[in-house]
């Protein structure tokens, strides 16, 4: 039987089956090491690579070792001191080990650094991003929108190079070379045999015409095995692609974004480095996520992507223009029925006292019922305000749907982000 080993080496050289193994057993350090990346990160580097250690001791394997007792022979070549019959005496200690090469440093100053290497951005993102989803998101009947994927369906004779399948192809042409070959090869035995006994024969008895004319018929039919191409078009088969009606989950996240004069730099920095998280979060795990940025201080705006994280305006408190803004984004642009809403906010809890009754009422008769989930982060180190006690009316009422985490300092952007999008086990679907 004919193999065919596929040897195209991986992207510089390097072997990606054992990269994702060795990436898979150790993912706990790996976890570890990248939740403490991203806690000291800027907002301008989040979706970067990372380099990551591993201490010596969590990647070290078992191995054998000779104990201290039993008799052994053994060779040892190049020996200058004993000779037969001398008596070696035993190495102290337990086991066969020189207790080097365990991390530490010995009394020579020797020792092993942690087993540093390099995750690319997608690996990063990867374990960043891990056990995470939207909460609640389900299919939604599209009347005006159809969403279509391209599915394989099959083999075909006619296609494009960058569809080839190769394994078919060679299985294709290698029952094609055993159909062609075998009636040649069985004449060629036959015509052999027949050689074989004529030159046999008696001298006298020989039919020096015949043997010439199977040894031509011989020379012939080898010269047609040989003939038979190793492949031909004939053989070649394509991948087919096929379109294919899928059920949609469109959705929409809202990222709305207190920029107010309480809003401290330092605030504004830990809500920006949130929502760049909840933007690569969406951009590597869903395909058909929209995104609406809302800034607000007295008065609430759309922007741009790039205005919500780099715009510098300023002013007084009014929470409620957000919500207000949103719902009418909502009526406007996003029907119910057809998508997935999702909004994320992000404060410092301050607000104008009369103002927090209002967003309380808001969310209750007008947003919740519509929203899929509602994820509220309050960026204090102080007591809460009247906003966040509000907002506790909401969660009593909607527990499943409206979640509040409070953000003391840039190290717990990550475990709140993690707490509040962790895959839930009774996900609707």
């Amino acid at each position: 039987m004919t193999y065919f080993i596929d040897r195209r080496p991986n992207a510089k050289h390097k072997s990606a089956v054992n990269r994702q193994r060795f990436l898979e057993r150790y993912r706990k350090h790996i976890k570890r090491s990248v939740e403490e990346a991203v806690n000291r990160r800027s907002i301008t580097d989040m979706e970067r690579g990372e380099k990551v250690s591993i201490p010596t001791k969590d990647i070290s394997e078992p191995v054998f070792q000779h104990g201290p007792g039993g008799a052994r022979n053994i060779v040892s070549p190049g020996n200058k001191e004993f000779l037969e019959g001398d008596k070696i005496r035993r190495p102290s200690g337990q086991g066969g080990g020189d207790g080097a090469g365990e991390g530490g440093a010995s009394n020579q100053g020797e020792g092993n650094d942690e087993f540093a290497f390099t995750l690319s951005r997608e690996e990063f993102l990867e374990f960043v991003f891990d056990g995470l989803e939207l909460p609640h998101l389900q299919r939604k009947p599209l009347k005006s929108l159809e969403e279509i994927k391209m599915v394989r369906a099959g083999l075909a004779r006619d296609g494009v190079p960058s569809r080839i399948s190769i394994t078919r192809s060679m299985r294709e042409a290698y029952a094609r070379r055993i159909a062609m070959r075998a009636p040649i090869k069985r004449a060629l035995k036959e015509a052999q045999d027949a050689l074989a006994a004529e030159e046999r024969k008696d001298p006298v008895l020989r039919n020096p015409a015949r043997i010439t004319e199977l040894k031509a018929e011989v020379e012939r039919l080898e010269k047609r095995i040989e003939a038979v191409p190793f492949i031909d078009t004939y053989d070649l088969r394509y991948h087919q692609l096929a379109a294919q009606p899928q059920p949609s989950s469109q959705a929409v996240m809202f990222c709305v974004m207190d920029v107010s004069g309480s809003m401290t730099q330092n605030h504004k920095d830990i809500a920006k480095r949130f929502f760049l998280l909840l933007y690569l979060f969406l951009e590597k795990h869903y395909e058909k996520v929209e995104l609406v940025f809302v800034r607000h201080h007295t008065a609430a705006r759309e922007v741009s992507e790039e205005e919500f994280f780099y715009s510098r305006e300023t002013g007084g408190t009014i929470v409620s223009s957000a919500l207000t803004l949103v719902d009418k984004i909502i009526e406007k642009r996003y029907p119910v029925g057809q998508w997935n809403l999702y909004v994320a906010q992000a404060s410092d809890g301050d607000n104008w006292d009369d103002d927090s009754n209002i967003c309380r009422d808001l969310l209750i008769k007008q947003l919740m019922p519509q929203l899929q989930y509602y994820a509220y982060v309050e960026i204090t180190p102080h007591d809460h305000q009247s906003l966040w006690h509000e907002y506790e009316a909401v969660a009593a009422q909607f527990s499943e749907r409206f979640a509040m985490r409070q953000i003391v300092d840039a190290g717990d952007i990550y475990p709140v982000f993690r707490e509040l999008f962790k895959r839930r086990l009774s996900q609707e679907r």
